[in-house]
């Protein structure tokens, strides 16, 4: 390196006149003067060249030497150290949240319409805890179109889709102890039988959801009369049920007097055209969604369509809770579905999530539970300690997997990962997750590096 790139002076300062120059050394090769590798002149040059004591250019290179930016090298010199490679980011696959796809200015959009429609409501937003009439009208027209047909005084509009199946549990709890559900199911639903006192029951399932006859026996069993189920994409085991097996689980609980709790916050996804439970038999069925998954989790806002005798408990249990979901972030959900925001996140949710499934099943072969083509998750099924494990040794290589502990019910649930795809907001992060999991998949045995 020649004494040309460093500066020729020192600036003055009330530090010591070694830290000084240090810090002018240091100056240039952030400049990039001096690039990576590239050797300092010698202690003698840099003396001479700022007119310095020797021993002030020794402290100085200690100082750089301290800070990470020069290194020696013995009967070599002094050299710039090479910045270091910033550690990969975690790769984060276990919150089921879908790719920011609204637009900046029609989220701006709908945040100026809503702070207008907000500043207007009287008592400050105290009204109708369950939404106004126009709130719950505007869910109800979008849940008519793309999933049930509802109206909007049938509506309980919530803080999300987990608040929904909060007050659907509260609901069902004077007349039933425990609740069915898969033999894995969503741990937020897990959370709110918890939080209520409520027992949970898991059930066997094949690529359609519920076996009908382990449904019937754990109804029997348990003397319980709910059911709670996921029927597209479901979380975290990815199928889809159809209309036959839907038909005959509903016979199975009306035989048992046993109610449905409907979590269809994926159904846009689905691919079978079967109707939902609601709309096959609405007064056994609370059915549940939000727009957390099919366009932004950013306002939560969930709805519930209960059967019509539950609907007042409700609003009881509501107003114990939280008073209604809040004025504003509803106003903005229900702006955005207005601008027609939903139809344009659904059509890009389900291009992109079935890029990343065939991207997952390219690099990791046929290992996943079937699920629609286009879906948020896979499921990646494995003996209980192995897929521990694999979640375990992801983790210290940087890749979060939802471990099979999270959403098991029942010693006899057997084990597995849940991936989310479109957790990454890169592709690129996706692809070098999945191959992480694809090598420790590959060399189970080989030490973690």
């Amino acid at each position: 390196m020649s004494l040309e790139k460093l500066p020729r002076a020192i600036a003055e300062g009330e530090m010591p006149l070694h830290e000084r120059l240090a810090d002018a050394i240091a100056a240039a090769i952030g400049a990039g003067a001096l690039g990576p590798g590239e050797r300092l002149p010698t202690h003698r040059e840099i003396s001479a060249h700022f007119g310095v004591a020797i021993g002030t250019v020794t402290k100085a290179i200690d100082s750089l030497s301290r800070r990470g930016i020069v290194r020696g090298e013995v009967g070599r010199g002094t050299f710039v150290q090479a910045a270091e490679a910033p550690a990969p980011e975690t790769v984060n696959l276990t919150i089921n949240c879908p790719l920011p796809v609204i637009r900046t200015e029609l989220m701006q959009a709908a945040v100026e319409r809503a702070t207008r429609a907000s500043l207007e409501m009287p008592f400050g937003g105290y009204v109708d805890l369950t939404g106004t009439e126009q709130q719950r009208g505007i869910v109800a027209d979008w849940l008519s179109a793309t999933r049930v047909p509802a109206g909007a005084e049938a509506l309980v509009l919530c803080a999300g889709g987990q608040q929904a199946i909060h007050l659907a549990f509260g609901a069902l709890k004077p007349i039933t102890g425990t609740i069915v559900t898969e033999s894995h199911t969503f741990p937020g639903a897990i959370a709110a039988a918890g939080n209520l006192g409520l027992e949970m029951a898991g059930v066997r399932v094949d690529r359609e959801g519920m076996l009908p006859d382990a449904l019937e026996a754990a109804l029997k069993r348990t003397g319980a009369r709910a059911v709670y189920t996921t029927p597209v994409c479901h979380n975290p085991l990815g199928f889809e049920t159809g209309a036959a097996r839907r038909q005959a689980i509903l016979e199975i609980c009306a035989a048992n007097d046993a109610y449905i709790v409907e979590d269809d916050l994926y159904g846009f996804y689905g691919r079978s055209g079967a109707p939902t439970y609601k709309a096959m038999d609405g007064e056994r069925v609370f059915y549940l969604s939000s727009l957390s998954k099919c366009l932004t989790p950013l306002i939560r806002l969930g709805v519930l369509f209960p059967p019509q005798a539950f609907r007042a408990g409700i609003a009881r249990q509501m107003r114990a809770e939280i008073w209604g979901a809040s004025p504003m972030a509803v106003n903005i959900g229900c702006a955005l579905l207005e601008l027609g925001a939903h139809a344009q996140a659904t059509e890009r949710l389900m291009r992109e999530a079935r890029l990343r499934v065939a991207m997952a099943r390219d690099i990791l072969g046929d290992v996943f539970a079937p699920t629609p083509p286009a879906a948020p998750h896979l499921w990646m099924a494995l003996p209980m300690m192995e897929a521990e494990r694999l979640a375990r040794r992801a983790a210290e290589r940087g890749v979060l997997l939802t471990p099979p502990g999270a959403s098991a019910v029942g010693p006899e649930s057997g084990g597995g990962v849940r991936l989310c795809l479109l957790a990454p907001k890169r592709e690129a992060d996706l692809e070098r997750g999945l191959r992480i999991v694809g090598a420790l998949l590959a060399h189970p045995d080989e030490a973690v590096v």
